[in-house]
């Protein structure tokens, strides 16, 4: 696929001269999760390619091609030569639209990570597949794996349908993702994760399901940093329930103590699962976020 000039735009989510910068980049994963299907990434275990790894014992059965017959003949004992080869990642998007992501354009910028994420699988010939968390009906919500530069379109377009609404929490929404994939590789949260409900559970399934969970929280600035004095009414957005406050200034020291406890605890539970997390202000620049903050941290690379 070829990029087209400034005059006219691939996609609505980010400018052409970012996504010149985004096909330069791969991702890093943390662990060898792969299948076997030829792709990109190294595997741990041996393949046919010109690249030697190591020795191992002959056993029955093993092609003779690949003895070594020097040590053979040294040794006397037969040995296998294995040698590395490219196996295909898959990389897996779960995009949170549900209407606490309206606030802010937490779901532009979830929509913009997700579509910059698949863009670097793709063109490094990964498998990517996303999947969108809202309630509307009638709306595309899965877009099935695909490789190589002509799935880009595709990609972006969905990205770019995907409506907020409904109030699915996260949580389930990763266990109904579970029953329509498969594959080892990376699987990307995109979320606010303001839930009620335990990740636990879920992120144990994508772990032994063999994905490497990439953990990305996208807060609004005023949910950074926010302003709050005298009686507030606060309402959910997605449950519709109230809650009513007197002196809202002095909730704004525990308002903050939480949102660290809830950001270490998602930062636990990724690590804990040989997995990652990084919490994001919706209003950073996308190029800061991009090529700064996700390159310094090692989660992809030029």
């Amino acid at each position: 696929m070829t990029i087209p000039s400034s005059s006219s735009q691939l996609t609505s989510l980010f400018e052409n001269s970012v996504l010149n910068q985004i096909e330069r980049m791969r991702l890093k994963p943390m662990r060898r999760l792969t299948n076997r299907s030829r792709g990109e990434h190294l595997s741990g275990k041996g393949g046919s390619s010109t690249d030697f790894a190591d020795y191992r014992d002959y056993a029955a059965g093993d092609d003779l091609r690949y003895v070594d017959w020097n040590i053979f003949a040294r040794l006397h004992r037969p040995y296998i030569k294995q040698f590395q080869h490219e196996e295909e990642l898959h990389v897996v998007l779960i995009i949170d639209a549900s209407t606490s992501m309206l606030f802010e354009n937490k779901l532009l910028r979830a929509r913009q990570l997700a579509a910059a994420f698949g863009i670097m699988g793709l063109l490094n010939v990964e498998r990517v597949s996303a999947y969108a968390v809202h309630q509307k009906q009638g709306e595309q919500w899965i877009l099935p794996p695909g490789s190589g530069r002509q799935k880009i379109r595709p990609l972006l377009t969905f990205l770019e349908q995907i409506g907020g609404g409904g109030n699915v929490p996260v949580e389930k929404a990763i266990e109904t993702a579970l029953r329509f994939h498969r594959g080892r590789g990376i699987v990307v949260i995109l979320s606010d994760f303001l839930t009620l409900g335990d990740l636990t559970r879920p992120l144990n399934l994508l772990y032994s399901s063999g994905l490497e969970v990439w953990g990305v929280q996208i807060l609004g600035d005023s949910e950074i940093n926010p302003v709050m004095q005298g009686d507030l009414r606060l309402v959910d957005s997605e449950t519709g329930e109230t809650l009513d406050i007197t002196n809202a200034s002095e909730l704004v020291n525990i308002y903050h103590d939480q949102r660290l406890w809830l950001q270490e605890t998602l930062d636990t539970l990724c690590r804990r699962r040989n997995g990652r997390f990084v919490s994001t202000n919706s209003a950073a620049d996308l190029r800061s976020v991009l090529f700064d903050q996700l390159c310094r941290q090692g989660w992809v690379t030029r």
